[in-house]
């Protein structure tokens, strides 16, 4: 479920502060062992970019989760920021 009253946390973020600062790997080694750019990894958890299927299975297999779980977090916050401002209504079904 979507939050109406925030956006969800980035999964960049989560990244940071969920896995990179509690294992004590920097953002240089996490690149390094997935064999991506630093920039690529550093863009990430400034949610400059995100999280596209590809990376998801990578930080997946690092981290012994899913890559759904990455690609929930990014869809998760991806449409809490595109909401749109206007309602629409349903669509009447014909008899």
């Amino acid at each position: 479920m979507i939050p109406e009253n925030r956006v969800p946390t980035h999964p960049g973020e989560i990244l940071q502060e969920e896995f990179l600062n509690p294992l004590g790997i920097t953002q240089v080694a996490l690149a390094k062992h997935l064999g991506i750019p630093t920039q690529r990894v550093n863009e990430l958890v400034r949610g400059k970019r995100g999280v596209t299927p590809e990376t998801a299975w990578l930080l997946a297999g690092a981290f012994g989760t899913t890559p759904q779980f990455w690609l929930n977090l990014q869809s998760n916050h991806d449409l809490a920021l595109n909401r749109p401002k206007r309602e629409v209504k349903p669509l009447a079904m014909a008899s």
